[in-house]
């Protein structure tokens, strides 16, 4: 899987730019706010049809521009591909693949995949479970259509709950469709178990190795997958999911009416990792969370060969800086047999030790 070409118009910095890159490595150097991070942003978002850093499509479009555009050029499967996003200011995006329309983000997902890893994941251990949930949540919905429709559709009807809760001392008649979303939730929710679950098997798997070697051998990684309670054994079938979480859910009905709030479901998940047998978050040093998340990401990446057949793009924003020698030692000897593309200050050592290609980046020109 490679991104050949990349062209944008009116993507934040970027004017109308172009660029070819190497099947292997890319280095893309230059000053900090001129671009660099923008450029890995349209790559990811055509991938996953969302941005790892905007919460809006406005965002991303030019101040001086009343549209966006970003396309690429990719090659995965054996078969070339032309994906290409608009983004508008005053309308729905349009997405399509081959000239064709794509109705929803996972067409894109099925096309280009990509493993995105910045500073901020390096803090992945110890920020809290939401942190780590979205961790799981980006990985999933681009290997999983269905988790991606599940993940969506539960995320709609917690909304639709929320508010019911919000809103049932004003308006009492609302509890009466309150039954109908706990059961879509449940339903939802063990999907998403079943998945999750799944996912941190083969990620404490794979992580478990890159840590034991970063480490020389000295610690051990485990992650565990943490859901509600009531569920005894997240690999049981799907139809045992749903029981264990409408019970759950029946368990807390009186407490959500008083609180308002969706107390029970997969949206309070997290996932658990301990060195040592002790719990990372609380015990391990600046060190061991680094390398506990280097780990992770790169299991990421494993993950999805095995899944796919083929490794994703992986991009590194600026993660290198924020290393010490040994961790980007470890990092670069890892990173052959994909596509990679890494950003970064300086035209240092990089394109000697990699190979592939350079460009650099400047108030938004690719040169």
């Amino acid at each position: 899987m490679r991104i050949d070409r990349l062209e944008l118009e009116g993507f934040r910095n970027y004017g109308c730019q172009a660029a070819d890159f190497d099947s292997r490595c890319n280095v893309i150097f230059g000053e900090n706010a001129q671009g660099k991070t923008n450029l890995l942003e349209a790559l990811v978002y055509l991938s996953r049809g969302k941005s790892p850093r905007a919460r809006t499509d406005r965002e991303m479009i030019g101040f001086a521009a009343p549209a966006a555009r970003i396309s690429a050029r990719v090659f995965a499967r054996e078969r070339e591909f032309l994906v290409r996003v608009d983004l508008f200011r005053d309308r729905r995006r349009k997405m399509s693949v081959n000239q064709v329309s794509a109705k929803n983000s996972a067409a894109l997902s099925e096309v280009c995949q990509t493993v995105f890893f910045c500073p901020e994941d390096l803090f992945l251990i110890r920020e809290g479970a939401a942190v780590r949930r979205k961790f799981m949540d980006t990985a999933l919905c681009q290997l999983r259509p269905r988790y991606a429709a599940a993940l969506a559709e539960y995320g709609r009807a917690y909304d639709h709950k929320t508010r019911i809760l919000r809103d049932a001392e004003e308006r009492p008649d609302l509890l009466d469709i309150l039954p109908e979303f706990n059961e879509r939730m449940v339903r939802l929710g063990a999907v998403l178990v079943h998945y999750r679950q799944q996912f941190t098997a083969r990620l404490s798997e794979y992580a478990a190795v890159h840590h034991r070697e970063c480490s020389g051998g000295r610690e051990d990684l485990e992650i565990r997958y943490k859901t509600v309670s009531s569920v005894e054994d997240p690999a049981s079938e799907v139809s045992v999911l749903v029981e264990q979480l409408r019970h759950h859910m029946e368990e807390h009905q009186a407490a959500e009416r008083a609180s308002r709030l969706c107390l029970s479901g997969p949206h309070k998940d997290d996932l658990l990792v301990s060195i040592d047998g002790r719990d990372a978050k609380q015990y391990a040093s600046q060190g061991q969370t680094r390398t506990a998340a280097l780990a992770m990401k790169l299991a990421e990446r494993e993950i999805y060969r095995n899944v796919s057949g083929e490794y994703p793009v992986l991009l590194l924003d600026d993660v290198l800086s924020e290393l010490d020698p040994r961790r980007q030692e470890f990092v670069l000897n890892r990173i052959a047999g994909g596509q990679v593309f890494i950003t970064c200050c300086e035209d240092d050592r990089l394109p000697q030790m990699l190979g592939g290609k350079v460009f650099h980046v400047e108030r938004g020109v690719i040169g």
